[in-house]
């Protein structure tokens, strides 16, 4: 596949992945579609932007007109779509945008990729040949559409779906909505759902880069309810890796789950992340405990969420790289190198990037 088109390539996953695909394939060009809303930040691939297969294309997956042009322009071959609201606290405040987003911007691609790719109708109800592919819709979902777990189990595949916010509906909504095109239409796809992402240039709404920019600024440390709710922690870069790996190797049709093979409750982890930011900071032990603050659950808060990625690794030999522990101490090493992207995007200043880099831009 020639023409590689990853939507929400600006944001925190999105851009490991672009980052995955740019410097592994220097023979395709790759297209990082992004709406540069409030999560997507250029700044994150500084180091990629002048690569000569790489480009940038500033449009909304809501907006049909706009993913047109873009694929008049690139004639895409394959779509690893991560564009999504995705911030379970929004979603309570906001549903119609998680909508809007997720279900029908996931619908247009669909639409846009059925009209410009040639599908055979005899791989509909799922009769894809294992041959090579010429086309693929890669569509990026999270384990939060199962609901939520007791005290044991775990999530597989085979979990039936159970979401229980508006994000995760809108999730699962968009993850149905793809099966159903490749059942009727014969839309060669994959989908992959994954536990909870942190790592570098994580936004600073989700617990550990708030908890990070909260002890650096002394500002308290928000748990929710009693500090119990666990969840299965997945290092973005082994994330983007095993999207990488699966689009390539997994077969047409399949999904696969993505978890870090590990679950830690959010206060344990909060303890940890202040016992290593304190080390790190030259503080005595304990010191930024006294920032912890328990806050008012959430409606509809998930008890627990826990991955079995078991059949990633039988299938495809994917492994995550690092422990949590291991994870969280580079995590933490590099927004304390990179004061100043958290800084910017504290500020909002990281929103001017685009418009300082493309000002010129004809695309």
């Amino acid at each position: 596949m020639n023409s590689i088109l990853i939507t929400g390539g600006a944001g925190f996953i999105g851009s490991h992945v672009v980052r995955e695909f740019v410097k592994n394939h220097p023979d395709a060009k790759i297209i990082n579609l992004d709406a540069l809303t409030y999560a997507g930040n250029l700044a994150n691939l500084k180091d990629i932007e002048n690569e000569p297969n790489y480009v940038f294309e500033k449009a909304d997956i809501t907006n049909v007109g706009e993913l047109r042009k873009v694929f008049e322009k690139h004639h895409p071959d394959a779509i690893v779509h991560l564009a999504a609201e995705s911030h379970v606290d929004r979603s309570i405040t906001d549903p119609n945008a998680f909508i809007n987003t997720n279900v029908n911007g996931t619908a247009n691609l669909l639409n846009l990729a059925r009209e410009f790719w040639t599908l055979n109708p005899d791989h509909q109800h799922g009769n894809f040949p294992e041959e090579n592919r010429k086309n693929l819709f890669y569509h990026v979902s999270t384990d939060e559409v199962y609901g939520s777990l007791g005290d044991t189990g775990f999530f597989l595949e085979t979990t039936a779906y159970d979401p229980k916010s508006p994000y995760s509906a809108s999730k699962a909504a968009s993850d149905h909505l793809v099966r159903a095109y490749g059942n009727t239409y014969g839309m060669p796809f994959i989908i992959s759902n994954c536990s909870n992402n942190y790592g570098p240039n994580h936004f600073p709404e989700k617990l550990i880069p708030l908890c990070i920019s909260n002890i650096l600024t002394g500002k308290p440390l928000p748990i929710y309810g009693n500090g119990k709710y666990t969840r299965d922690w997945l290092y973005v870069i082994d994330h983007a890796k095993a999207i990488h790996q699966i689009f390539f190797e997994a077969k047409t049709g399949e999904t696969y789950n993505i978890g870090g093979f590990n679950e830690w409750k959010n206060i344990d982890l909060v303890k940890e992340l202040i016992k290593q930011m304190d080390e790190k900071l030259g503080n005595p032990a304990g010191h930024s405990e006294k920032l912890i603050t328990y806050v008012k659950d959430r409606p509809g808060h998930d008890l627990r969420y826990a991955i079995d990625a078991t059949k990633l690794s039988d299938d495809l030999g994917w492994k995550p790289s690092v422990t949590f522990e291991e994870g969280l101490g580079k995590t933490i090493d590099w927004f304390l190198t990179n004061q100043d992207w958290l800084e910017n995007v504290n500020s909002g200043d990281y929103q001017k990037y685009y418009a300082s880099q493309y000002t010129n831009d004809t695309n």
